[in-house]
């Protein structure tokens, strides 16, 4: 699979994470206003948990790629945007995820952690659950280690095999549906850039727009599925403009 499509398929790792809530939920700044932040407090909590997770999922093919970080990287302001000290808990959040990328001895007892701290919240296991999945599809298939890493995971959450099945099924279905554009003129407008711009400008317009237009997994909550499709399809869009641009200029 080419490039394009495997930076359209990141583009889409966010959708089914965080799909709106039908109210008010836990994550905002005022739930979390009296919150200590520490590394040991949000490693324990389910966000901290669920951190440790997409480090392990996203190491279990053997790497991390560039771009794969870099959205993380997003979900990681977006986390700490609702704590009361966000640079210090984007902090911790990227040292839990280092930490915890290369360890898989501990992958069962995390999963299951997380699944006590969110076992009445059905919502919010099917949007973890599906992130994760997605992550794995980053590269356009799920080799045997990502399939074991999620096997395990799933059964300590223990979510509704059916409704795993429906996750991948969907994703993979995606995946098959992609149709990249391919007119460079319509890539260059897409991220507002020229054609005589370095790749130093464009990259840096690229970045600008994917922080803009990517599914808020804290914003999105009490926003309708409408949303997450249009966030995702716009990402997908620019992802797929900018691999373009790069793939022409090689």
């Amino acid at each position: 699979m080419g490039n394009i499509i495997v930076l359209a398929i990141l583009g889409a790792v966010f959708y089914y994470i965080f799909k709106s809530y039908s109210r008010y939920t836990a994550y905002s700044q005022e739930a979390f206003k009296n919150f200590s932040v520490s590394y040991e407090s949000i490693k324990q909590s389910d966000l901290g948990l669920f951190v440790a997770l997409v480090a392990k999922v996203a190491k279990a093919d053997g790497k991390v790629d560039s771009l794969e970080a870099e959205l993380v990287g997003i979900m990681f302001d977006d986390i700490s945007s609702v704590f009361p000290e966000p640079e210090k808990t984007r902090d911790i959040l990227k040292r839990i995820f280092s930490e915890e990328k290369d360890k898989l001895n501990d992958l069962e007892d995390i999963a299951y952690k997380l699944g006590q701290a969110i076992k009445r919240d059905r919502a919010k296991q099917h949007q973890f659950m599906g992130f994760l999945i997605q992550l794995a599809f980053v590269d356009g298939e799920v080799s045997k280690n990502e399939d074991a890493v999620l096997q395990t995971i799933a059964q300590a959450l223990e979510f509704d095999p059916n409704s795993y099945h429906a996750i991948f099924d969907q994703f993979e279905q995606m995946i098959k549906n992609l149709h990249p554009k391919e007119n460079i003129e319509d890539a260059y407008k897409i991220l507002g850039v020229n054609e005589s711009d370095d790749m130093a400008t464009i990259k840096k317009a690229y970045r600008k727009l994917i922080r803009e237009y990517h599914p808020d997994i804290i914003k999105s909550q009490g926003k309708g599925d409408e949303y997450m499709k249009e966030a995702t399809e716009k990402t997908q869009e620019i992802n797929q403009a900018y691999e373009l641009i790069k793939s022409k200029r090689k």
